[in-house]
């Protein structure tokens, strides 16, 4: 009788057990990044022979930065994977054992007793038809149990590898970023509307009180400037990409964390982040400014100016014509990768179904518009999700 027990409690835990949820291929993602990684790498390599270093670093650094963040997305997901399979696991090993018990118990009783029923034949064919729907449940259910633990290792696996992986990307665009200020230091074949009077910019930034007053003495600061204008950028607007990768923090008007409101929107953005030119435009000031800190003022056409406040390295000469794309800073901070490593390593994030995106983004870039010296909102020329 205990035996026929045995295996009724065999059918009811093969019958009864829910299904793993299936889920997406973390590990897949990481290792595209980790091969968008050694692209950017070869790509370095390439650049140093570019006639045009200073776009071909720019491409090389932008390739950086997307693997990196892959890598970061991919392990940070791997790591929650590997968290909810665990808990899986954790939550049927009861269940386990209780299977395993009865295997045991079939497993000690002698084979024509396992085969005969109480009730005599009738019974026994009963359960050997039970069973026989029974055991193709029972493999299924092993082989689950045997990928869900293969795909731990799997995980761990790439975890303990990632760490080095993302060093690697580190130093690659460490040193893509010196490089490419070596070459903008050494650039020279850029067209320049005017040359900077040097005396009247710092007269204007002494008397300037104001981020207007500042933008409405520009043109005092400009010697032998070319007449003219870029051409217009009024049909490009509502699609300009942003100078920097980043999540909106408050938009136009909204209060930053001191209270202050400001007629720009503030970017969060990663560590050393690049800073690139949306579109073609006159370089009209670089360099601190009130209490804006590192600031870029770009010129796209005649009457509008892009204002770029909380750079911590800015690039170029006043007077230049910049091409789209190019740069024009680098975010403060380290950039050492200890948030890319940290969710390598612990899967950091708001979880499995949260949302990351701002997560490691503790730089902060403020973007400010201007028509005819009057503030606009930044959202209605830059393609953005229009999310905080």
């Amino acid at each position: 009788m205990r035996i026929w027990a045995a295996c009724l409690a065999l059918v009811l835990l093969a019958v009864s057990a829910p299904a793993f949820a299936q889920g997406t291929d973390p590990s897949s993602d990481a290792r595209a990044a980790a091969a968008e990684l050694d692209e950017a790498a070869a790509a370095l390599a390439e650049a140093e022979g570019a006639r045009n270093r200073v776009k071909a670093l720019t491409g090389v650094i932008r390739a950086y930065e997307r693997g990196l963040e892959a890598m970061r997305e991919g392990m940070r997901r791997a790591a929650l994977r590997e968290e909810v399979l665990a808990a899986q696991l954790r939550t049927r090993e009861d269940e386990i054992a209780q299977l395993l018990g009865v295997l045991q118990v079939m497993g000690h009783a002698p084979v024509p007793v396992l085969m005969l029923h109480p009730s005599g034949p009738v019974g026994t064919a009963r359960a050997g038809m039970i069973l026989s729907e029974v055991a193709p449940a029972l493999d299924a259910r092993a082989l689950d149990l045997r990928a869900k633990v293969q795909d731990i290792a799997v995980l761990r696996a790439l975890q303990q590898s990632a760490a080095s992986t993302l060093e690697e990307g580190l130093r690659g665009v460490q040193e893509a970023r010196v490089r490419l200020s070596q070459a903008i230091a050494a650039r020279g074949d850029l067209p320049r509307r005017f040359t900077e009077d040097p005396i009247q910019t710092a007269l204007l930034i002494a008397s300037a009180e104001t981020l207007e007053g500042f933008a409405s003495g520009l043109s005092n600061i400009a010697v032998g400037e070319v007449a003219g204008s870029l051409p217009d950028i009024g049909p490009r607007k509502g699609s300009l990409p942003l100078p920097v990768e980043g999540v909106i923090l408050h938009r136009a008007g909204e209060a930053d964390a001191a209270g202050i409101t400001r007629p720009g929107i503030v970017l969060a953005a990663r560590p050393r982040a690049l800073v690139t030119t949306p579109v073609p435009a006159t370089l009209r000031y670089r360099g601190p400014l009130l209490d804006y800190g590192n600031v870029i003022i770009l010129e796209p056409q005649a009457g509008i100016l892009m204002v770029f406040a909380g750079l911590d390295t800015v690039y170029g000469r006043i007077g230049e014509v910049l091409p789209g794309g190019s740069p024009v800073g680098l975010m403060g901070g380290a950039g050492d990768g200890r948030d890319l490593l940290a969710a390598a390593e612990t899967g950091s994030g708001d979880g499995a179904g949260g949302n990351d995106r701002g997560a490691g983004r503790e730089q902060t870039l403020y973007i400010e518009v201007r028509k005819d010296n009057s503030p606009v909102d930044p959202l209605a020329w830059f393609a953005t999700d229009k999310e905080g």
